[in-house]
């Protein structure tokens, strides 16, 4: 019984990190479908998505079932319901990439960004791109330094994001109402992205830790 759990943990964990590579992936191929008005890739982009909710309703089938006859205690419970916490995020980071491909599908055959602030936009993907690079390789490795990089690598997102609002909101705007709501929503799509591959590492740090980020260390009775 034993063994059958282990090796049902190890398929979750494979599992988590082919989702962390696919939504990689995704985000990559969205921003430069975005930036180039590439219909086809964009598409792509939305049609594997579905491959993605696939493997994290995988995950869940196989979690319950963890939870159903193995049931687990302590640590091992512990690492069977922060797999499902990081399959959440997992999921809803190639939700947003999805978002972005979505949004060079509408403006097509246009680009859907401003020529001044693809190069933001193309930070704030490389951003994405680091950052979900990090989450695979902590996955793989449950490694809680490289983990807790990820929230300096999410401020880094968060004031990419602030420097898009606010030429958006500069009296100096010239591309109008569309434009703008686009380019918003394309900050908060990349800003959220980071956010769920934040919530992934915290919760890597908690499964291998037994402390969540930032909680006081215990007190010696």
């Amino acid at each position: 019984m034993r063994e059958e759990f282990r090796a049902e943990l190890y398929e979750v964990g494979r599992q988590l990190v082919s989702m962390a590579e696919a939504v990689r992936t995704a985000m990559s191929t969205a921003t430069t479908a975005l930036l180039s008005a590439d219909k086809e890739g964009a598409e792509r982009v939305i049609a594997r998505d579905a491959q993605i909710n696939e493997i994290f309703h995988s995950v869940e089938d196989k979690v319950l079932r963890i939870l159903a006859q193995q049931a687990p205690v302590a640590s091992d419970l512990r690492m069977v319901i922060t797999a499902l916490h990081i399959g959440t995020d997992l999921e809803r980071m190639g939700d947003l990439a999805e978002h972005v491909a979505k949004s060079a599908v509408r403006r097509y055959p246009a680009v859907a960004v401003p020529a001044e602030l693809a190069g933001t936009i193309g930070q704030m993907a490389n951003v994405a791109d680091r950052i979900a690079g990090k989450v695979t390789l902590v996955l793989a490795s449950r490694d809680i330094d490289r983990a807790a990089e990820l929230e300096h690598d999410d401020d880094a997102m968060d004031e990419l994001e602030r420097s898009l609002y606010a030429r958006i909101l500069s009296p100096n705007w010239s591309y109008g109402v569309e434009a703008a709501v686009d380019t918003a929503l394309l900050a908060r799509f990349y800003e959220r992205y980071a956010d769920h591959a934040v919530n992934a590492g915290q919760h890597i740090i908690y499964l291998v830790t037994g402390e969540t980020p930032g909680s006081p260390e215990p007190t010696e009775q």
